[in-house]
């Protein structure tokens, strides 16, 4: 077995501290003959924690295929010391493949006590929100302008370790142990990506209003969230009623603006009349006194109250009364006056469902 340790700073935008006590923390990576949990070994672990101000580098390889059961001894006594494991697809393929070699050498695991923070799982969600094509660390790292020495995939790098059992050859264990270590050393660089779930879940201040004339009038809503929060890379999308910017820890919303007649649907039109001339409904208690001749019983249709003036559609109805072009319409408005976001938890709410409408299409 072969063990090798290094230090490089500290450098990560991500504050680690929302993954846990940085002195728990272990990042870690294998690589293995294979998928199969029975026929193939790992053959290298990697990992890196903080210490003393800086990232700790270790990989543990096995320079023969028998030393398999030392490299693994070696990482379970390691992480002993520590209570959250960081990783990247480890909870699909790496923690199940280790606790199985571990049984197939009677060792005891005890990876199970330690948190798992899963990376991949963590990003996946937002792969179509960031407009990924891919969810392999390589396109992640891609994304966020990330660069590598290491041209390889894991399962390019079997036939080369397979190569290095048979002549040990210096300048294949550079190659195996160089693809690890740019994984590991990947994974803080990965850590701004969950700056995107942070921003677009967090609570936002109203930072400005502005009201942009042309052809499609829109209101234009600046908002600031966290200071600690910022995108590693800016993000636009839009629908044809909403847009959204984001970047650093501003948010920008375009919200198109209508200009007209909406109406009010009142929800118990059993208990309304229709006044046929006014073309609005009342409720019976004061229909009552309205001629038999101008007045019917309302329905669905026409149970509704008139108003002009300068709405804000809303994907779901966060802003009472809310206004409508047809009952059965799922699009609601509201009236936009300049005080109509002053309410913060109303605002992000509308925000919230803004932000969902646009990722989601709907």
């Amino acid at each position: 077995m072969l063990t090798i340790e290094k230090t490089f700073p500290l450098s990560c935008t991500y504050p680690l501290d929302r993954l846990g006590d940085l002195s728990a923390l272990l990042f870690f990576d294998i690589e293995t003959t294979g998928f199969s949990k029975d026929v193939g070994i790992v053959y290298l672990i990697g990992c890196i924690s903080v210490q003393d101000g800086q990232f700790l580098f270790r990989q543990w390889f096995a320079d023969t295929q028998e030393a398999e059961r030392q490299i693994l001894q070696a990482f379970f006594e390691f992480s002993k010391n520590f209570r959250v494991l960081i990783h990247f697809n480890g909870d699909t393929f790496d923690l199940p493949f280790l606790k199985k070699r571990a049984q197939k050498h009677a060792l005891p695991c005890l990876l199970d006590r330690l948190k798992s923070v899963d990376l991949y799982r963590r990003i996946r969600p937002w792969k179509n929100h960031l407009g990924l094509t891919s969810m392999k660390q390589k396109a992640l790292e891609q994304f966020l302008g990330i660069g590598r020495e290491d041209l390889y995939s894991g399962g390019q790098l079997i036939a080369v370790y397979q190569e290095y059992i048979k002549n040990k050859n210096s300048y294949l264990l550079k190659l195996l142990l160089l693809h690890n270590e740019e994984d590991l050393k990947g994974m803080p660089g990965l850590l701004p990506i969950l700056f995107y779930p942070d921003f677009f879940t967090q609570e936002f201040r109203l930072a400005a209003i502005k009201k942009r004339a042309g052809r499609t009038p829109e209101l234009v809503i600046s908002l600031r969230g966290d200071p600690a929060t910022v995108l590693p890379v800016p993000l636009n999308k839009s629908l044809p009623s909403y847009a959204i910017y984001a970047e650093g820890n501003t948010l920008t919303l375009s919200i198109r603006l209508y200009e007209g007649m909406l109406r009010y649907y009142y929800p118990n039109y059993r208990d309304y009349y229709y006044l046929i001339y006014e073309d609005m409904a009342v409720h019976k208690s004061v229909g009552e006194y309205v001629d038999k001749d101008a007045r019917i019983k309302a329905t669905k249709e026409n149970c509704y109250t008139k108003k002009t003036g300068v709405f804000l559609p809303q994907p779901s109805p966060v802003f009472s009364p809310a206004f409508k072009n047809a009952p059965a319409d799922k699009r609601c408005f509201f009236e936009f006056t300049p005080d109509c976001l002053s309410d913060g938890p109303k605002l992000n709410a509308y925000v919230q469902a803004v932000i969902k409408t646009v990722f989601t299409g709907r």
